[in-house]
């Protein structure tokens, strides 16, 4: 390829890197991977002959796509091996995109959790359909199958997604204001005060990677997980603080032990109390926010 072609080739993917990254995280719940697979699509799009490429953005989609769902199969293998629960590893985004609810809820952990239960094709579809209205016969060239497979697959996605989404869109203030009494509540250490935050029904699921601490298994209902959490900071025996910050579009807390980051608490929340609470521990899952937090720090 000639430098004139390369030069041209590297103009539009870098217009479209975070489209892609955003397509690849939203199929892979791994910022890492995300890159990795942004990598081996440039590998591919340097090679392609521009001259014979009608449409750019769904010709380089279609690659990303298509790399997506090689990294799925070979992340499925790796989950079946990972220790305790397996959570989305948290992505840092700018407070506005709280402000665009669809994206906001499309990277919330709790709807990236929902994806996992669909099959590597199911949440290509759904992810290229639902969150960035790519056509019909686009997907069907990405995902390999006939325009009227593909329409019979998202309409099935959407059905599946559909029944264990959140039953309402939360906004993000609400979701702050939520957070805010947690962390009071977190600071004080006062049962009662989390178990008014908390919804009865309240899931927390801990993610350690077999690194650090965590629950093996969710820890369900109000009170055992305000249990959990202020027995969890007794424990510890270390000066924890904790921080507000926008992840995966949606507002969540960094929580620090010692002056180091120790974990992300994301939340779900329904009626202004928390639904569902995700710890993200496992230090190979925290190495991207805590190199971006230092970044703006400095």
């Amino acid at each position: 390829m000639s430098d004139h072609a390369t030069d041209a080739a590297t103009e539009t993917f870098v217009a479209h890197r975070n489209l892609l990254f955003t397509v690849a995280y939203e199929m892979l719940g791994s910022a890492a991977d995300a890159e990795d697979v942004l990598q081996e699509t440039w590998l591919r799009w340097v090679k392609v002959d521009l001259d014979q490429v009608r449409d750019q953005r769904a010709y380089l989609v279609r690659i990303t796509t298509r790399q997506s769902l090689n990294r799925l199969r070979t992340m499925s293998r790796r989950k079946e091996s990972y220790v305790g629960p397996w959570l989305p590893e948290p992505l840092l985004t700018a407070p506005d995109v709280a402000e665009n609810v669809e994206l906001a809820e499309s990277l919330s952990v709790a709807l990236m959790l929902v994806l996992e239960t669909l099959s590597p094709t199911e949440r290509a579809v759904f992810v290229l359909r639902e969150v960035f209205d790519v056509g019909y016969d686009e997907i069907a060239a990405a995902v390999d199958k006939t325009p009227a497979a593909v329409r019979q697959i998202a309409h099935r996605a959407r059905r599946h997604v559909d029944a264990r989404r959140p039953r309402e869109t939360v906004s993000a203030r609400e979701t702050q204001a939520a957070l805010e009494s947690f962390q009071r509540a977190l600071e004080t250490g006062e049962v009662q005060a989390l178990l008014d935050v908390l919804a009865p029904e309240v899931v927390l699921v801990s993610d350690g990677g077999g690194v650090k601490q965590a629950a093996r298994r969710p820890v369900i209902g109000a009170d055992k997980v305000a249990r959990f959490i202020v027995g969890g900071a007794r424990k510890s025996g270390a000066v924890i603080t904790v921080e507000p910050t926008v992840v995966n579009g949606n507002p969540a807390l960094l929580v620090h032990v010692g002056g180091e980051l120790d974990g992300i608490l994301a939340a779900r929340v329904e009626d202004a109390r928390i639904t569902g609470l995700y710890f993200v521990r496992n230090p190979e899952k925290l190495t991207r926010v805590e190199s971006e937090t230092a970044l703006t720090l400095g």
